[in-house]
Parts: structure tokens; C-alpha cells; sequence
């Protein structure tokens, strides 16, 4: 049977990790590659919009001055750009522990390890359209407000990346080059559902919601990253998944395949046996089903894309175009909101 929310209550959700893995970086790293980074991927129970990944990318090297990232989508192709550099907020908490990531408009603070945060953002947005992004004509002059304060409690235990410089060293070269493009250090994922209030145009919306949060300290060097699909849901009985693979090298052996499927309170590793490569640039309605191996054999979920974003070209990823956007996501008579972030070299992937 699914977990219920007193089972949730009383299980362990840490994945392994100690509590102090949920504390921030309370000073700068001596490693000037060293990272704390957080994001979020937040969608409204109804679909009326979408947060597809908020967060901030906290680099040892410009520890005051960190990379924000706010995207917000909505029904009919609308998009609020919320990317900049945001001045360090201070991380400790009233209680004296460095609990709180935060630059500019955002704000992640943890209240209890592995199972409650508080996310705020309260800032100026540039307004425009998926269309818009994907022609790269957005008018950075048109810009509007927006709040968002949400708490997330977590249903899903975290799943864990260690690729610790010990872990990594007993991987394959090939491996190993993979392992960098991850992080050299440990990431968290977890799914979550959400109470909160967001502020657009004027008007207060109550919402509830479902999403994922990623939690990482890490050095990333990007150099040769190739491309990526990654994908989570939790659905309404509280089963799950998560996924995230690389496109195959170029001798074509496989890359980065790693996945998990959440049912009945359990945890089951899996592989990705059918991946949805970014391959055509549309604001939704694109298939990206996939399919999952594991003890419990194939687990097919179905999706299609909601609205999403767009970084055409990004520079921080080699140029690839990238899609930073939700999916609703079928698993037999079960239907939630996801998230979805993929990337691809432009000569693989058509616009429209």
C-alpha cells in the first residue's frame, strides 16, 4: 500500500545522508570551483502555472554575487524570466545555523533535515512568451512583479548521487568524465508536495502543488557535456520516479543511466530503457514518455510536455539549446504534474 502521510511522518527520508548534509555552506569554500547549489521545480495541482526551476548557483570564485535563475510558465505560452546575479544573502537563521541559501529575489531556508523548506522569491521579472525566448526577442525592458512563498514537505526519500573524489576514482575513465559533468561531490533529489501563495499581475493565488528539490556541493566542470533528459513526478497515491541520462558517447557505448521507481513506500533502482531526447523545440504538447527497468520489471509512464522554457544557444552548457519546463506524467490510471529538463546540440533538435 502507498505510504500515508503518518507513514511519511515516521519513515526515513534522508537517503543515507547525515542532517548536517542540509545545512548550507555557512563561509566561503577554500576551493574557488567549489558550488552550493539549490533549485526547485514547482507545479500547481490545477495547472494554472508553473515554477520550472528556481534556483541559485552559489560559485566559491563570486561567492557574493551568485547566478539566479526564476522561471515561470503559464497556459497559452506565457513566460516570466527571472535570471540575473543576486548579492549573497547572510545563511544563518535566527536559531544560529547556517540553514539559508539565498541571492537577490530568492530565498531556500530548511526548517526540519530531509523533510520541510521554505522557498520565497519576491522580484522583477522580464514578461514575455515561450516564443519569444525560442526567436531570442525577448524585451528585457518589459518586466513585471511577482512573490512566491511556499513550504514543501517531502513524500519521497532523497535520492542520492555520491560521487565523492574517492567514489569517482574507482570509476571507468568514460565514467569519470560523466561523474564531472554531475559533480565531483554529492547531489540530493527529492519529491515534495507544496502549500503557498504566488503574487502576478496583482492577484493573490492559494495553491497546492507537487515538484522536486536538489540540493548539491559539488565542483562541476561542464567541459564535453553533451546533452541530458531528466524527469520526476509524484502522483497523487504517492508512488513516484526519477531519471536522468546522458545521450550515448561518441565511441556510442551508453552514458549516464540512472533512474528510480518509488511504489508502494518502496524503493526500486532502475535504468532508463526508453529515454525522450530533446529532438524539436515547441512550448508544449510534446511526447516525452519513457520507460523504466527494474526488480519490478518495466514501468512505462507516460508524458507530454506543459508549457515550458527556453534557453536557445545557452552558453553555460556549451551552446546547447535547452528546455526547462513540466510534463503531465500517466502511470496507469494515475495523472500528475512533473518536471523536465532536457538539452541537445542544435543540429539535433528542429524548432517547432
Amino acid at each position: 500500500m502507498p505510504l500515508t502521510p503518518d507513514d511519511v511522518l515516521g519513515a526515513d527520508l534522508s537517503g543515507g545522508l547525515s542532517p548536517d548534509k542540509e545545512l548550507v555552506f555557512a563561509a566561503q569554500p577554500d576551493d574557488p570551483d567549489m558550488r552550493e547549489s539549490m533549485s526547485l521545480w514547482l507545479y500547481d495541482d490545477r495547472g494554472r502555472f508553473a515554477f520550472p526551476r528556481m534556483g541559485i548557483e552559489a560559485e566559491a570564485s563570486s561567492w557574493d554575487n551568485r547566478r539566479v535563475q526564476g522561471n515561470f510558465s503559464f497556459p497559452g505560452g506565457r513566460i516570466l524570466n527571472g535570471a540575473g546575479i543576486g548579492a549573497a544573502h547572510s545563511p544563518i537563521a535566527a536559531d544560529g545555523r547556517p540553514t539559508i541559501l539565498g541571492a537577490g529575489p530568492i530565498r531556500f531556508e530548511m526548517l526540519e533535515p530531509f523533510r520541510r523548506w521554505r522557498v520565497v522569491f519576491d522580484g522583477s521579472v522580464i514578461d514575455g512568451t515561450s516564443e519569444q525566448q525560442i526567436a531570442k526577442t525577448l524585451d528585457p525592458a518589459r518586466r513585471t512583479d511577482v512573490r512566491l512563498d511556499v513550504e514543501l514537505e517531502m513524500v519521497v526519500p532523497a535520492w542520492v548521487q555520491d560521487l565523492s573524489p574517492e567514489a569517482v576514482a574507482k570509476l571507468s575513465p568514460e565514467a569519470q568524465v560523466e561523474a564531472a559533468n554531475m559533480g565531483i561531490g554529492w547531489r540530493l533529489e527529492q519529491l515534495f508536495r507544496a502549500r503557498g501563495t504566488y503574487t502576478v499581475d496583482g492577484q493573490t493565488h492559494d495553491f497546492t502543488g507537487t515538484g522536486s528539490r536538489i540540493k548539491r556541493q559539488s565542483v562541476r566542470p561542464l567541459a564535453g557535456f553533451r546533452g541530458h533528459t531528466w524527469q520526476s513526478a509524484v502522483f497523487p497515491n504517492g508512488d513516484g520516479f526519477g531519471s536522468l541520462a546522458y545521450p550515448p558517447r561518441d565511441d556510442g557505448s551508453e552514458g549516464h543511466n540512472d533512474a528510480y521507481v518509488y511504489k508502494d513506500g518502496r524503493f526500486y533502482p532502475a535504468k532508463l530503457v526508453r529515454v525522450p531526447w530533446l529532438r524539436r523545440i515547441v512550448s508544449e504538447g510534446d511526447d516525452v514518455s519513457l520507460a523504466l527497468e527494474s526488480d519490478l520489471g518495466i514501468t512505462e509512464i507516460g508524458g507530454v510536455t506543459s508549457p515550458s522554457t527556453f534557453r536557445v544557444g545557452n552558453p553555460d552548457i556549451g551552446g546547447l539549446n535547452l528546455q526547462q519546463g513540466g510534463a503531465v506524467y500517466t502511470w496507469g490510471d494515475q495523472s500528475a504534474y512533473g518536471m523536465i529538463e532536457r538539452s541537445a546540440h542544435e543540429s539535433l533538435t528542429a524548432i517547432g
